[in-house]
């Protein structure tokens, strides 16, 4: 971007005129609850479409079947393109045989019209499978990627919990493999699962007309051994499906080592995660043998059984014409169709084998992600109506799973524009307290109201917009500066995204970058160092221009020089807000209009830092244990 351009944008003016705006939240949020009556019926129709695909977990085959209606018509003609051809396949046959016996008879005068019917249908076999195939190119590819989209907007709605318990690698694996497993059982479908059974039915049919005995029997073998080998298929469950699981297992395990490599660096842990990376993949490779053994097993089951057919039918079919009951057309006849039934109930059964593998998986990856969702609007879920941002906290119990009590009777009242500070030692309850004013977690008994309004009845994305967010660990997309920033509020202009980044002293840096507001920050932000990434989550908070701002340790671990500068930005983000701060270090809090100390989940004090400093009791307590650590600090680099 050329330079001229964003120094006219930050102009003195431009800076000013941003600045009156973020201080009118109220102004802002009126006009997004506008915009937002528009998305409550967007909301709740997702809402509906999750629960319906939750119902899909335990049903792999509804889910595949729910799925490709979606693209009805493209799949039917795949399906016609299949059973034409292999209707000119089988009739080949016949074709086939009437051209032996012209040419036994020596019937001249039908010979290049009975060869002519047998190009004619070779073509039109060949001819109609290429339909099929050209448009399955678009129908299954199109139906893998409605499954991934689905698949991705329902993981969106699970609340932290949900990840919390599962490796982010593998359910990234099980998306994946959710959409592949559909494209394997498509395309195996299509391929050589119909093809096959169709082949079966009218091949028996045709050879009818030969020898209805012989036909009759071939028809039963076929049944019975179909059904056999699908039986025995389907005992094999259990085995693809650990399979599967062992699968996501690595690739979860892949992610999360790459992730934290730097970790594994400083800690000289790479031999470990080799050697704990050998016993998963071992793991893996021995479900995936008993997998891949058990279905080696049904197939030499199913040749033995070909075997012997065949050479069966060759001796029926000899006999026949031993006995001038058949033609040696008819011989040629009989034989290749019985060929056709016997191997298609071998390609069939080797099919239906593998279906069963991969449906198996589906099964296991549908299990894990359609999970439904803990937190979700409330039936008659409204959008936020926004005032001024008053919160406050009623009663409030809630605890963590498999934990003890977090917050007991928590009641807390922070009017508007008024700046609050949370601090207590660690676990006394403070970050639960942002969680669930977030929403990130519901309360077990008691409410949480902002401007009256309980958080339960209102919908998430309304709750969102009206809260910014500046955390400890700041979370940075693998893109430009420009729309990490911009992710506060997807439609701000670039002007808008320049003077946000100018309020939270970002520019400084941000022009030293190789390509500016254009350059990548590298996964999680890996190229910004904690100070530049902290001014970049107050830029985006800034955009967001929310009426509460909640800030949970937004300047720890920061050198002196990066403090500054996020202290500087903090004090313009914070003028005309609701502030809800959860930070160790006091000193940041000391212009803050209350502090609250919190013990075991309940307020012991709350006041003016100055109120609270000349009073005994827990706040003065920290102050002294912190000037003590100070000076121990001091003497200790000073030694």
């Amino acid at each position: 971007m050329a330079a001229n351009f964003w120094q006219v944008c930050l102009s003195a003016a431009a800076m000013n005129a941003f600045m009156k705006a973020l201080n009118r939240p109220r102004r802002h949020l009126l006009a997004v609850q506008f915009q937002g009556m528009s998305q409550m019926s967007a909301s709740a129709s997702r809402e509906r479409r999750s629960q319906r695909l939750v119902a899909f977990a335990g049903r792999p085959l509804a889910f595949i079947f729910f799925n490709v209606m979606k693209h009805a018509p493209s799949h039917a003609i795949v399906l016609g393109a299949v059973l034409f051809a292999v209707s000119f396949s089988v009739f080949s046959q016949y074709a086939l045989k009437h051209l032996v016996d012209v040419l036994s008879s020596h019937d001249v005068a039908h010979l290049w019209s009975a060869f002519a019917l047998l190009a004619g249908i070779i073509a039109a076999d060949n001819l109609t499978w290429r339909i099929g195939g050209w448009t399955a190119t678009h129908a299954f590819v199109a139906v893998t990627g409605d499954i991934r989209r689905v698949l991705f907007a329902h993981l969106l709605g699970h609340s932290p919990a949900y990840f919390a318990d599962r490796l982010p690698g593998a359910l990234a694996s099980r998306i994946t493999a959710t959409a592949n497993a559909v494209y394997t059982v498509e395309s195996l479908f299509a391929w050589n699962v119909l093809p096959p059974c169709f082949m079966v039915l009218l091949s028996i049919g045709l050879l009818a007309s030969v020898n209805a005995t012989m036909a009759a029997v071939l028809g039963t073998i076929s049944v019975a051994m179909g059904a056999l080998l699908i039986r025995l298929a389907a005992k094999g469950r259990p085995l693809h499906r650990a399979y599967a699981r062992d699968a996501a297992i690595v690739d979860g395990e892949l992610v999360d080592v790459i992730g934290n490599i730097a970790v594994v660096r400083a800690f000289g842990a790479s031999l470990r995660e080799r050697v704990r990376f050998d016993h998963n993949l071992g793991q893996e490779m021995r479900t995936r043998r008993l997998s891949l053994r058990y279905m080696e097993k049904l197939r030499l089951l199913h040749a033995v059984f070909t075997a012997v057919l065949t050479a069966g039918l060759m001796c029926w079919a000899l006999l026949l014409w031993q006995h001038g009951r058949a033609s040696t057309g008819g011989v040629v006849l009989v034989s290749t169709l019985g060929f056709n039934i016997l191997h298609g109930t071998r390609d069939l059964a080797v099919a239906l084998v593998e279906m069963v593998q991969h449906v198996a998986r589906l099964a296991e990856s549908l299990a894990t992600l359609l999970v439904p969702h803990e937190l979700s609007n409330a039936a008659n879920a409204h959008w936020l109506r926004p005032q001024r941002g008053r919160v406050e906290f009623q009663n409030v119990c809630f605890a963590y799973p498999e934990g003890g009590p977090v917050l007991r009777n928590f009641n807390l009242v922070v009017e508007p524009g008024t700046r609050v500070g949370l601090v207590g030692r660690s676990g006394a309850g403070k970050s639960t307290v942002l969680a669930l004013l977030q929403r990130l977690r519901d309360v077990e008994s008691g409410q949480i109201l902002i401007d009256g309004q309980d958080i339960r009845r209102i919908t998430l994305a309304s709750l969102h917009k009206a809260i910014s967010v500046v955390p400890q660990d700041v979370m940075m997309f693998h893109r430009s500066v420009m729309e990490n920033i911009r992710y506060g509020r997807p439609d701000a202009t670039d002007e808008e995204v320049f003077a946000a980044a100018r309020a939270a002293n970002c520019l400084d840096f941000i022009q030293a970058l190789p390509q500016g507001f254009d350059t990548i920050v590298g996964e999680r932000g890996v190229k910004l160092s904690g100070g530049q990434r902290q001014r970049l989550a107050i830029a985006r908070a800034f955009l967001c221009n929310a009426p509460v701002l909640l800030l949970d340790e937004a300047t720890s671990a920061l050198d002196s020089e990066s403090e500054q500068y996020v202290q500087q930005a903090l004090d313009r983000l914070m003028t005309g807000r609701t502030v809800i701060a959860v930070a160790h270090r006091l000193a940041t809090l000391k212009n803050f209009d209350r502090i609250v100390v919190m013990e075991a989940g309940q307020i012991v004090q709350d006041g003016s830092p100055q109120e609270l400093e000349r009073v005994p009791g827990p706040y003065r307590q920290l102050l002294r244990r912190q000037a003590l650590r100070l000076v121990e600090t001091e003497e200790a680099e000073a030694a």
